[in-house]
């Protein structure tokens, strides 16, 4: 047993055949018409781009899958999943979501191997907004220029301290 452990672990990985093709689906984008952008801070700076659009996999509370781009939701801080509270929020997004059609602005950033994004549901709901309204996912003011933070319920930052303490340089990547 502990042979057949250590050939999987050291086993060159598989080569493709040269006889299958490859498939990655382009994800339809719309280029949107330029516009004048006022100075300032806050989300509305970089003006977006492009707009994606489609049915959205959620894969945590700020972290979304459009036709297979991988979508950062901007300006929010969602707890992580192995963190209190992470898994309420995913679950939240995955409410808001399921059988709507979701709406990507997509922005210049990115993080973390993911495109950055504000989205919104067809009905026009700020995904964003409505998370922080409902206490799971805090404001990112150093990227959204403080757009939700009049939206936090009261004593939330100290609810979700660690998202908190990653806003303000207080923790080690070790610890997030």
């Amino acid at each position: 047993m502990l042979g057949r452990l250590f050939r999987s672990l050291f086993r060159p990985a598989k080569q493709r055949s040269p006889h299958r093709p490859t498939y990655s689906p382009q994800p339809p984008v719309t280029p949107l018409p330029p516009r004048k952008v006022s100075g300032g801070s806050g989300p509305d700076r970089t003006p977006p781009t492009q707009i994606l659009k489609g049915k959205a996999y959620v894969v945590d509370g700020d972290t979304l899958v459009i036709s297979g781009t991988k979508i950062r939701i901007s300006g929010i801080d969602a707890p992580e999943l192995h963190h209190p509270w992470g898994k309420k929020s995913k679950f939240a997004m995955i409410q808001m979501c399921k059988g709507q059609i979701v709406t990507a602005h997509i922005q210049e950033e990115v993080s973390y191997d993911r495109i950055v994004a504000k989205c919104y549901l067809a009905d026009g709901t700020d995904l964003a907004a409505e998370l922080v309204k409902q206490g799971l996912a805090l404001d990112w003011p150093r990227f959204s220029g403080g757009a939700y933070r009049h939206l936090e319920p009261e004593g939330i930052r100290k609810k979700h301290w660690r998202a908190n303490a990653k806003q303000q340089g207080k923790l080690k990547p070790s610890e997030m």
